[in-house]
């Protein structure tokens, strides 16, 4: 029985997860990230199970996998799988929402820091000879609203309460003994747009959250204040931010991820007030070691025991 693999990072730092695989009988393939259908397509007859980093799981590639048991996101957002059809062919579909939650919160609260003092155009300045004064925002004692209070967006909270923040939230879902004990304020997304001086995206992308921060929602941000994105590309508008850093809405803005990935020129990158990066978030050794082990767990209990693997995001 095959195990598929494209994900890059899968048992990067630790060959564990391997050989746990290989211990039950279980045989892995690993290929490439940026693999088509027509290429993957000879794997999928034997498969009985994938995991996935940004690999389109849809009706196409589902028709050619007869035996396919259980589809394993690397990471947590699953808007690249079709959980509709995974859900009518019985095919579990499962992500890990807190391995990486500590990595990517420290990532998204390096971001904010780097936008309020500059460190990019810092750096550079100072690498090429100058010795600049540059003169930069606070964090300290700021406002910051966080969209998607959920596994990583409140470690972001309880980040921002180490420097004296005020912590606006808003999330469909409210964990109000969480907010309660950690003095976050749940808001109407109007309020937290008005009212942050940096604001952080941790929701997914859904028909409802799709382009959540366009040009309107923009202008009713602070003219000084930030907008952070470490969930999905699809969330902000990115022509249009492109336009509200133009022309002076907002003060700067920071992502991790884009519409189109890997994104090699964008219009974005040329602005001195925009800092890109290529999702990197959760890549730290520890997160990416949990993630994996947390992956073949599931396989395992769902191809080897028969038994309901953890986190599973469509319901059979």
């Amino acid at each position: 029985m095959n195990i598929i693999c494209t994900s890059p990072s899968f048992a990067k730092y630790d060959r564990q997860p391997i050989k746990q695989l290989q211990d039950v009988g279980l045989k892995l393939i690993m290929l490439p990230a940026d693999i088509g259908l027509k290429e993957l397509e000879p794997y999928l007859a034997d498969t009985v199970a994938m995991i996935v980093a940004f690999t389109e799981v849809n009706a196409e590639l589902l028709a050619a996998a007869p035996q396919l048991k259980i589809v394993c996101k690397h990471g947590v957002g699953v808007d690249n799988i079709d959980l509709g059809v995974t859900r009518e062919k019985g095919i579990y579909v499962t992500n890990v929402p807190d391995a990486n939650k500590h990595a990517v919160a420290d990532f998204a609260f390096s971001l904010i820091l780097n936008c309020a003092r500059q460190l990019p155009s810092a750096i550079e300045q100072t690498r090429t000879g100058n010795w600049p004064r540059i003169f930069a925002s606070d964090v300290y004692g700021k406002t910051i609203g966080i969209i998607g209070l959920g596994n990583i967006g409140k470690q972001v909270a309880l980040r921002a309460r180490g420097f004296n923040m005020r912590v606006l939230a808003h999330d469909a879902w409210q964990d109000k003994s969480f907010a309660k004990a950690n003095c976050i304020e749940y808001v109407s997304i109007d309020t937290l747009t008005e009212n942050s001086d940096f604001i952080t995206l941790h929701t997914p992308l859904t028909p409802e959250t799709k382009n959540l921060f366009d040009f309107a929602r923009m202008q009713k941000m602070k003219k000084s204040s930030y907008l952070i994105n470490v969930s999905r590309g699809g969330v902000v508008n990115e022509d249009d931010l492109f336009q509200a850093l133009t022309q002076g809405v907002i003060k700067g803005a920071a992502a991790d991820v884009f519409i189109q990935e890997p994104c090699n020129a964008h219009p974005l990158f040329a602005l001195e007030n925009f800092i890109p990066t290529a999702h990197i978030a959760g890549y730290t050794e520890g997160a990416v070691s949990n993630i994996g082990e947390q992956c073949v767990h599931n396989i395992i209990a769902c191809v080897i025991h028969k038994q309901k693997p953890q986190n599973i995001m469509n319901s059979l």
